[in-house]
């Protein structure tokens, strides 16, 4: 697996190495020795998936507070989506800012969100499946977000948004 940094701090893109013949390919999903290395303390406790049937949907922007805090690995096994990553961590050099990377089921590529980041993705085609891994047990008291279309983070969404839960849209504007 390939590691790259992304401008928030502790959030990195995962493209994978894939051994490919006649077959097709093989390639690894996760692996505790090789994200350690790379500074990556990750031991995932849940996975979940996420079937969206329309181009354009947007999940999030979640994230879940002390003490739950979670960290997640977040790939595309079906279709592409645009998959952003907010740093939340009033700490943070990077406090306030974003990060989005495509995801798609053809390049594997994957997300990893350091816990009191948020996360929300946008579907890029009909038919979307996603499927992420995280550090920590969904926790509906401690489950908490933001807008997603926060004028405080600016988060550029790649298309119209056609579908977005009456929850998401409900999330309180953050005030900085």
């Amino acid at each position: 697996m390939l590691f790259t940094e992304t401008e928030i701090v502790g959030a990195q893109v995962i493209d994978p190495t894939p051994h490919a013949d006649d077959r097709g390919r093989f390639m690894r999903a996760w692996c505790l020795q090789e994200f350690e290395e790379h500074g990556i303390h990750f031991v995932p406790v849940q996975a979940n998936l996420g079937l969206n049937v329309r181009k354009g949907t947007v999940r999030g922007m979640h994230f879940q507070i002390e003490p739950a805090l979670e960290a997640k690995l977040v790939r595309c096994t079906q279709g592409a989506m645009f998959d952003v990553v907010l740093d939340l961590r009033s700490t943070s050099p990077s406090f306030g800012k974003w990060y989005g990377a495509e995801l798609t089921a053809a390049n594997g590529r994957m997300l990893y969100l350091p816990e009191g980041c948020a996360h929300g993705y946008q579907t890029l085609a009909d038919g979307t499946e996603m499927y992420y891994m995280a550090s920590e047990i969904y926790t509906p008291d401690a489950a908490n977000g933001v807008r997603f279309d926060d004028p405080a983070f600016g988060i550029q969404w790649p298309l119209q948004i056609t579908s977005i839960s009456v929850q998401d849209r409900g999330w309180p504007l953050v005030q900085r």
